[in-house]
């Protein structure tokens, strides 16, 4: 390792000095740099895209879906939560759980390819 980050050299770092640096210039703070520029710059839109998602979500939503992810089934978040389980699906439906979920192996195979990779 150099003596400071600004010596160090080679593709990686110079590819997260470039991202830090875009991202200091996003409201989203996100910022994808990568090998391959035109996947890179897809990974950056859905990453975009799911971070303004979940700024978006209640605080009631991100209850909902905490539970859920922890293992419970709607009908039990519903119990913990007080509420109806169908108030629970609203909840879930609403904060767009489902898409978020549907979205995150396509990002992940998005970055994969930025860095080079043929994922």
């Amino acid at each position: 390792m150099p003596e400071s980050t600004r010596a160090a050299t080679g593709p990686a770092f110079l590819a997260a000095r470039r991202a830090v640096d875009t991202a200091k210039t996003r409201t989203t703070r996100l910022a994808v740099q990568g090998v391959d520029q035109e996947a890179a710059a897809d990974a950056q839109a859905l990453a975009t895209a799911l971070a303004v998602l979940l700024q978006r979500r209640s605080p009631q939503a991100w209850e909902a879906i905490d539970l859920v992810a922890a293992g419970r089934t709607q009908a039990e978040a519903a119990a913990a939560l007080g509420i109806s389980r169908q108030a629970v699906g609203q909840r879930l439906a609403a904060a767009a759980n489902e898409v978020e979920q549907d979205l995150h192996p396509v990002l992940a195979r998005l970055l994969g390819r930025a860095e080079g990779g043929r994922r």
